[in-house]
């Protein structure tokens, strides 16, 4: 058992995607977070990703924080049986109140609220606003383009190479949960 009042803000798919391998790590992201004792911080859907890794967690009797904006509540099927549910006015409150309520941050494969959600605190990051851990999980090497792009970036001269060094990749949840329990060390 982890550390207790750890939260870890997971942003993913509302989709599952095209590879089972996703939903199913999303499931063992889920399970490992309420076997370390890790709250999970997430979106509130009920849907895709969002859903297999709250139900996984709910199913380990983990701890679980969802957010969502009243705009989405039908969309992503707002799961109203968490821990903590809260209902915010717009994306932007939703984003500020599951960051404000982690410690750190993971990303699994998803869209364009995903990368959203990843740029923004990586970009926090790079600013000096925050010092939480930012994790992509790479499963079956979904964010290589991502990583490909950064260092494209970097390399082109439009970030310091010290952004590269605000993000983790990690290619399983079993390698996820071993770097996450070193950051509590």
């Amino acid at each position: 058992m982890g550390v207790s009042n750890f939260s870890v803000c997971v942003y993913c798919g509302s989709r599952f995607g095209a590879d089972p391998a996703y939903r199913a790590e999303a499931a063992a992201l889920g399970q490992a977070l309420a076997e370390e004792g890790w709250q999970l911080v997430y979106g509130a859907g009920d849907v895709g990703l969002m859903g297999a890794v709250a139900n996984a967690a709910q199913t380990a009797g983990g701890e679980t924080f969802g957010v969502i904006p009243v705009h989405l509540l039908n969309h992503e099927v707002g799961k109203r049986d968490l821990t903590s549910f809260v209902v915010t006015e717009t994306m932007h409150e939703r984003k500020k109140v599951m960051f404000m309520n982690a410690h750190a941050i993971v990303v699994l494969p998803g869209g364009a609220g995903s990368l959203d959600e990843f740029f923004e605190v990586l970009t926090w990051r790079q600013l000096g606003l925050h010092e939480k851990p930012v994790f992509l999980l790479n499963t079956n090497g979904y964010w290589d383009p991502l990583i490909g792009l950064i260092d494209h970036v970097i390399d082109q001269g439009f970030a310091d190479a010290t952004l590269r060094g605000y993000v983790s990749v990690v290619a399983d949840v079993a390698t996820l949960r071993a770097s996450l329990r070193d950051t509590l060390s």
